[in-house]
């Protein structure tokens, strides 16, 4: 699978980067690629370094304002005008999409293709990988849309929560399975 990944560009705690150093490993031995932003900066560069070593491959969309910070051990690299040409090109990649943690940025980037799911323009799985219960607040409220009626499809069909690595991938991989019948 060609499996997009959101995720922070600044380098942060072992208790967030751990996690993404056990789905990055997992999603190159099981030889998936690995579709990301195309940075070697942070969380990205952890989780490039990490598929690449155990033996994935790298498909970096960066956007031009950005080609300064760009993983030079890419596969293949893309570069897109903008943030919203790269954030289509990701989805446009992937058969599925992870959300790691991060910030405005990756939020902007999961809101996205929840809304984008929720309207039917998309099938793709989607999964928040919700390390040291970082997205507890954002589950919460979407739990809370989806009682008060602002979410016209069930939130289990939109987004799979998963607590670690290995419950994440297996999501994908079942997922996959499941579309590919």
């Amino acid at each position: 699978m060609d499996i997009c990944v959101f995720c922070s560009a600044y380098s942060l705690d072992d208790r967030y980067t751990v996690p993404a150093k056990e789905f990055a490993t997992l999603l190159g031995e099981r030889g998936h690629t690995l579709v990301w932003g195309g940075s070697d900066a942070g969380l990205m560069g952890v989780l490039a370094d990490n598929v690449k070593a155990a033996g994935g491959r790298l498909v970096g969309i960066l956007v031009e304002l950005l080609a300064h910070k760009a993983y030079r051990g890419a596969d293949e690299l893309v570069m897109t005008a903008d943030l919203a040409a790269r954030k289509a090109a990701l989805l446009e990649r992937a058969d599925a999409v992870v959300v790691l943690v991060g910030g405005l940025g990756t939020l902007d980037e999961l809101t996205e293709v929840l809304e984008l799911k929720k309207h039917g323009l998309h099938s793709k799985p989607i999964v928040v990988l919700d390390s040291e219960g970082f997205y507890d607040g954002l589950r919460s409220q979407l739990t809370r849309m989806e009682a008060e009626g602002f979410l016209p499809r069930p939130l289990d069909e939109l987004v799979f929560f998963a607590q670690d690595a290995d419950s994440a991938l297996a999501y994908l991989e079942t997922a996959g399975e499941a579309s590919a019948a």
